[in-house]
């Protein structure tokens, strides 16, 4: 096994134990960056020389007996999106192609405290305005999207460019890639995370967190990086639970006394055959491991999409205001239209979305009265064609591949609740499907500890593409 096929957990206990140096891992991941950038383009930029000398100063500190804990000498790719000192941050848009920040991100800067070793910045859709990321290829199939708007991250962790991918998520972009390429990826709590230095799609709906190989992997990533920053209007000042010490202590335990909520509207409707089949077969493995299973009726199906558009589109509007009459011409146009779609929400319907979302969070508070987490696919379909304009169902309704995409994720982000995307199947032309597990405030551990019995009892979580 090369070292870039490692997963996290993997790649530091080999490096505690000292059987591995950083360099040799750092080396590993940027020649297999070498060897499948040209197909991917998973990164916009990779910072080669940078990352070797960090590795050399994370070896040199691990021999003289500073070890900064697991994260120590391990290689991270940034979404685009997030702020960088001295690297190029460009939101996979010309808009920002010579934007040099001068300092990290919080999630960013958290990381690189923990030693960690940032290897590029991957590509995102322009602004995460978008479920494609159309720059870049999905590692199981090049002729297909790798999702978004994190796609650069979850084609970077699928294909072993990097053990951990940074994500943001306002309508499931780090759900959508991690599904549609096979990598876990955890959207914590509203406010769990710092969002503090990353671009904003629309700051009501906006969360960030890790792609990664497998669950526990997705712990070590959180526990360095959750908990309160003042410089982040909607960061939670709220304790931070020992995730990876509660994913130890709940190995090897069964799922008894969990209750799983199986939803009987919304996530089920217009979904792929093989979607439904996969996901339905993890939540019956769910039961197999104690969990009971409870079904439930999704409060509002009906007016999610209207709700999460109607907050989005003039936010982001709101944000890109200043760039959108000063250089318009620099947006992509799949991006400026939805901008300029975005002024001409009025502000009665902007202040109505924000009322039924307050509707939409106290029923979904009742609804998790009665259950613990609720299980469903985490997107409608596997990865579709790059070149694809639509989504078309069997009825002949089609849907823009963004639309279809985020349809099953938006919920999460309407209500703020964490939620956990990890693989459940593959098709048989060995596309990934995901699962997304969402819990309750603040309760990442439950679904951390659910997926990591899920990913023991089978072998859908953890694969590298075959590339």
């Amino acid at each position: 096994m090369e070292p870039y096929q490692l997963s996290l957990s993997q790649a530091a206990a080999a490096i505690s134990a000292k059987e591995l140096s950083p360099v040799e891992l750092i080396d590993s991941v940027l020649a297999r960056i070498d060897a499948v950038e040209p197909r991917l383009n998973a990164f916009a930029t990779v910072t080669a020389d940078r990352a070797r000398k960090t590795a050399a100063d994370a070896a040199q500190e691990i021999v003289e007996g500073t070890y900064r804990g697991p994260l120590h000498g391990l290689p991270l790719g940034v979404k685009d999106l997030y702020e960088t000192a001295g690297v190029p941050t460009t939101s996979s848009s010309q808009v920002r192609a010579s934007f040099m920040p001068d300092t990290d991100a919080a999630m960013v800067a958290d990381l690189l405290e923990a030693g960690m070793v940032m290897v590029g910045k991957t590509h995102t859709h322009e602004f995460a305005y978008g479920a494609t990321t159309p720059t870049s290829r999905n590692p199981w199939d090049l002729e297909r999207v790798p999702g978004g708007s994190s796609g650069g991250s979850g084609a970077a962790v699928a294909a072993g460019e990097c053990l951990v991918g940074l994500g943001s998520d306002t309508g499931g972009s780090i759900r959508i890639p991690a599904a549609v390429c096979g990598t876990v990826g955890l959207k914590p709590t509203y406010g769990r995370i710092s969002r503090r230095g990353v671009a904003s799609l629309s700051w009501s709906l906006d969360h960030v967190g890790p792609l990664t190989r497998n669950v526990v992997d997705a712990a070590h990533v959180l526990a360095a990086t959750a908990g309160y920053d003042r410089s982040d209007p909607a960061s939670i000042d709220a304790p931070v639970p020992d995730y990876v010490g509660e994913l130890a202590a709940a190995e090897g335990r069964d799922l008894t006394g969990l209750r799983v909520g199986v939803p009987t509207d919304l996530y089920f409707d217009r979904v792929d055959p093989r979607v439904e089949a996969s996901v339905r077969a993890g939540i019956a493995q769910l039961e197999r491991l104690g969990a009971s299973l409870v079904e439930v009726g999704v409060p509002y199906a009906r007016q999610m999409r209207a709700v999460s558009w109607g907050i989005l589109g003039p936010e982001a509007s709101s944000y890109h205001q200043e760039d959108l009459r000063n250089s318009p011409d620099l947006y992509t146009e799949e991006v400026r239209v939805a901008l300029e779609a975005g002024e001409l929400v009025l502000a009665t319907d902007y202040i109505n979305a924000l009322r039924v979302r307050t509707l939409i969070q106290s029923a979904w508070r009742e609804m998790f009265t009665r259950i613990d987490v609720l299980a469903a696919p985490a997107v409608p379909v596997p990865a579709p064609p790059a070149d694809a304009e639509v989504v078309t169902w069997d009825d002949g309704v089609t849907e823009r591949p963004t639309d279809c995409l985020v349809r099953l994720s938006v919920p999460a982000n309407i209500t703020g609740l964490p939620a956990l995307a990890l693989p459940c199947g593959f098709t048989t032309e060995g596309l990934p499907v995901g699962m997304q597990l969402i819990g309750r405030p603040l309760e990442e551990s439950t679904l951390l500890v659910a997926g990591q019995a899920f990913e023991a009892a089978t072998d859908t979580v953890g694969r590298l593409a075959p590339l």
